[in-house]
């Protein structure tokens, strides 16, 4: 029965073909990111240069993720899939085959982290809202739960190839496999039954991004939980840098222990996501916002290991505190979100969930260099902390406000 309740939204044709053709792509991910980032390392030697490319990777989400959750609401989901893999594909492709020819420059990946980012930005709320169209409003948090951990598992196996093969290879063929994984799921698209899709038939041709804010505004979990997002991600979700920075800079390791760090860090946000796949009803924005507290005390304690054998053990603590929050959060935002504005409203979410990346990984890359990556753990963990704790007052004095507003107008209360 257990095993039921952790896999229930497998009982959808088109959600298992999903999972299977997202599992290669997810590999692919996480293998290009840590070849990305070992490759910026060999190219320059730096954690501001690491910083940045982080940085452009990620800052067309500032604007693009409001744009493809305003597309997610006005045409079809599986088409627009399609356009963004291939584009991501193409992005992955020709960064391997600079690297094969040994032809590569710094500017090359930068403009290639910037193209990749630009169709993953569109991608991401289109991808996210069209899960509550291959399951349903019933499954939806199992799938959130259940997605999240096929990106862990992707973690947990993409980052130790990649060091295997950056080892032995370099880091060209990393990229060349992302790129052939984007196909993959383009082909699983291709063979959903769309007769099977829980589709909103009163499409919102109209949809407005303005309608979509008022929404956010005038439901306070949801903004509340945006304010903790926000500041998790932008501060304490950056471990690729402090990964790739403790590995080389405090226990002088190469590519394959940079990689292990990578899948060890996916054993905990893997166990993390299928514990949430398992108790869809305990999501509240409370125990969310205790999450991220934890999360960003768990960060500050892992700055603290001696050796890369006790930080390799403590880090699958910080990862499964990390993604408990990030999907409770998720799934949270969807299953009280309407339909019709489910996209826009990912769109946001996306967007505050990935868009300080832009903000925060020049920052991190910065103090790592001017404080030392230890120190910046430290800061980002505390960030996390104090951000959570404003926004637990925030919630409550909202709440107090409107309780007080309901005593004085009871007629309108009812």
């Amino acid at each position: 029965m257990a095993i039921r309740d952790t896999f229930t939204a497998f009982r959808h044709r088109n959600f298992k073909i999903l999972f299977t053709v997202s599992f290669f792509t997810n590999v692919g991910t996480w293998s290009q990111r840590v070849a990305q980032d070992w490759l910026v390392l060999q190219l320059s030697g730096s954690g501001r240069e690491l910083g940045l490319v982080t940085a452009l990777q990620f800052f067309p989400t500032l604007i693009l993720s409001l744009l493809g959750g305003l597309l997610a609401d006005r045409f079809s989901k599986r088409k627009l899939l399609m356009i963004t893999n291939f584009g991501s594909g193409i992005s992955a492709g020709v960064l391997g085959a600079l690297v094969l020819n040994d032809s590569v420059r710094m500017w090359h990946v930068y403009v290639l982290a910037l193209t990749l980012g630009i169709f993953s930005a569109i991608d991401a709320p289109i991808r996210q809202s069209f899960t509550s169209e291959v399951v349903g409003k019933t499954d939806l948090a199992n799938a959130v739960s259940l997605n999240s951990a096929n990106f862990n598992l992707g973690r947990l196996v993409g980052p130790g190839l990649a060091g295997l093969s950056i080892a032995a290879f370099g880091t060209g063929p990393s990229f060349l496999v992302n790129a052939a994984s984007y196909l993959i799921v383009i082909g699983g698209l291709l063979v959903l039954r769309e007769s099977d899709l829980h589709l909103n038939r009163q499409e919102e041709v109209r949809a407005t991004l303005k309608e979509a804010f008022q929404y956010v505004r005038q439901h306070n979990q949801i903004l509340a939980l945006m304010i903790v997002v926000f500041f998790g991600a932008t501060f304490g979700l950056n471990f690729q840098i402090f990964n790739a920075l403790m590995a080389t800079s405090e226990f002088h390791k190469g590519p394959a222990q940079f990689g292990a760090l990578g899948s060890t860090l996916a054993i905990g946000s893997l166990t993390g996501a299928l514990l949430t796949a398992r108790l869809p009803n305990g999501r509240t924005p409370r125990r969310i916002m205790g999450f991220a507290i934890l999360f960003g005390s768990a960060l500050i304690g892992i700055s603290f290991a001696p050796t890369y054998l006790a930080y390799s053990f403590v880090l699958p603590i910080a990862g499964a505190l990390a993604i408990t929050t990030m999907v409770s959060s998720n799934s949270y935002v969807q299953t009280n979100t309407e339909p019709r504005m489910r996209g826009r409203v990912m769109g946001i979410y996306l967007t505050v969930f990935m868009g300080g990346t832009p903000v925060g990984a020049p920052i991190v890359g910065y103090l790592s260099t001017a404080f030392g990556i230890r120190d910046t753990m430290r800061i980002c963990g505390l960030i996390t902390v104090l951000a959570t704790l404003s926004a637990m007052t925030f919630l409550k004095r909202r709440q107090e406000e409107l309780a007080a507003s309901e005593s004085a107008h009871p007629q309108q209360a009812l």
